[in-house]
């Protein structure tokens, strides 16, 4: 389905009609802060929504720890999107308002290599072990893809062996940290590891799949609405939007499955 159609089709079922209804004179501008792990499909998806409700959405990446503690602290967005246990923990914090939470998409954990390497074995978590152990350098993210990382090392009792070979995370202008999967297409590390949808569409690595169905981690990516966002009605109307089942395929394009 295309974006076009998607927009329609979610106009036909109602997703956004009752804006629609209001008229463009009443758009509004959405301002949505969250971590980079639904990037991919909702930077697709978002033309769409503001074409059929004629609102304005405004969007601000940043690192999981760095965006939960900001909104903890007091910053204020109509949306925040970030890994459903962040969400939850805002929650209980009485920041967001429960009744809005939805889960948008999930992902698991990618792995990758620069363009044209020799290819590692993938199939297996004692492949993957053998990688770790043969690499040079490698990378991973400081989110949920990269604290799985750290665990597992830390369960197959490598840590201080592979010290040594972790590349820090290398903040860029654009946002904390620079993708995963640029990090490796620049030859600072040989391998890496990132959520899937974030490593895809990288260009100048190869990826190799996910990480093994025995030690790969999925995580589910969750928005809600700010308790101190007011109106609400253009911010539930994005939720909606998002999880409609007409998103479906453009969230799987991108590697990530809905819900």
């Amino acid at each position: 389905m295309t974006i076009a159609a998607l927009a329609a089709a979610g106009a036909k079922l109602g997703i956004v009609s009752t804006i629609v209804m209001a008229g463009i004179a009443n758009a509004a501008e959405i301002k949505v802060i969250g971590s980079p792990g639904t990037r991919e499909p909702y930077t697709l998806l978002i033309p769409s929504f503001e074409k059929a409700t004629g609102h304005k959405v405004t969007t601000t990446w940043g690192g999981v720890i760095a965006v939960a503690k900001r909104v903890a602290d007091g910053e204020v967005a109509d949306v925040v999107m970030l890994p459903a246990a962040q969400i939850d923990d805002l929650i209980r914090l009485d920041k967001l308002i429960a009744e809005t939470r939805v889960n948008v998409a999930s992902s698991g954990v990618g792995v990758a290599i620069r363009a044209g390497a020799p290819k590692i074995d993938t199939s297996s978590a004692d492949g993957i072990r053998k990688a770790l152990l043969a690499a040079k350098t490698i990378a991973y993210s400081a989110g949920p893809s990269g604290v799985h990382m750290e665990r597992l090392i830390a369960k197959w009792g490598l840590t201080d062996q592979l010290k040594s070979k972790i590349v820090p995370p290398i903040p860029t202008q654009a946002g904390p940290n620079m993708p995963i999967g640029e990090v490796v297409a620049r030859g600072d590390a040989e391998i890496g590891f990132q959520q899937v949808s974030e490593l895809l569409p990288v260009k100048g690595i190869d990826y190799l799949g996910p990480l093994p169905a025995d030690i790969q981690e999925v995580t589910v990516f969750s928005a809600a609405v700010h308790k101190a966002a007011r109106p609400t009605d253009a911010a539930r109307a994005l939720l909606k939007f998002l999880t409609a089942p007409e998103a479906a395929p453009i969230i799987r394009k991108t590697g990530m499955e809905p819900g």
